[in-house]
């Protein structure tokens, strides 16, 4: 079995704005998605550690960016879920702004992964960041996850689904189909990171 390069994960900080994040130097790569989409569960997969992001039953747990540090130099940034019903809608206006603020005005992104549903159509924040990232020459990997609860012929056709829309909308994404729980996917997703982080895009990631 391969290092796990994502394996040096370390907490560093949560921030409530992006004027608290860290110095803006150096690479880092971004986790996006809406808030039942898996993202906890999707870092805790790829760095190889149970504990590192706090999984909940309840959607919208993460309410402040959390930055893990991999060296002095490298770093993943988990983004609030976005779209959960119940967070007041004073608190969704801050992240959109901060988010906002954090994607149009941090030096050192270099990548986003956006994690959705592989079992749903791409929402429309899905879409936004997508456009988002092509706009901006922000390279972008669509991590469908979930994919135990589809069969393979199921999954192989959701990411097709979502490659065909790419092409279509011209979204220059990465897709690939994952799973937190049954750790198919890992091994692609840890590669693309580290290309996003060594500034070496990937063309397109397998399903």
């Amino acid at each position: 079995m391969s290092s796990n390069p994502l394996q040096r994960a370390r907490f560093a900080l949560a921030a409530h704005k992006v004027t608290q994040l860290p110095d803006d130097a150096g690479a880092e790569v971004a986790f996006a998605g809406r808030s039942n989409a898996g993202k906890s569960s999707a870092l805790n997969a790829l760095t190889g550690q149970r504990a590192l992001a706090r999984t909940s039953k309840t959607p919208g747990r993460t309410q402040q960016m959390v930055v893990f540090t991999l060296d002095e130099h490298t770093r993943l940034v988990d983004l609030p879920g976005y779209g959960y019903a119940k967070v007041p809608e004073s608190l969704r206006a801050h992240w959109r702004k901060e988010i906002d603020a954090y994607l149009n005005q941090r030096e050192s992104l270099c990548g986003v992964v956006l994690i959705a549903d592989i079992r749903h159509e791409l929402k429309e924040f899905d879409r936004q960041m997508l456009h988002f990232c092509s706009a901006s020459g922000l390279q972008c990997h669509l991590l469908l996850t979930k994919a135990d609860k589809l069969s393979r012929g199921q999954a192989a056709a959701a990411v097709e689904r979502a490659r065909t829309l790419c092409r279509r909308e011209g979204w220059p994404a990465s897709v690939q189909s994952f799973s937190s729980s049954a750790g198919s996917g890992l091994e692609s997703a840890r590669g693309t990171i580290m290309e996003m982080l060594e500034g070496t895009p990937d063309a397109e990631a397998s399903a």
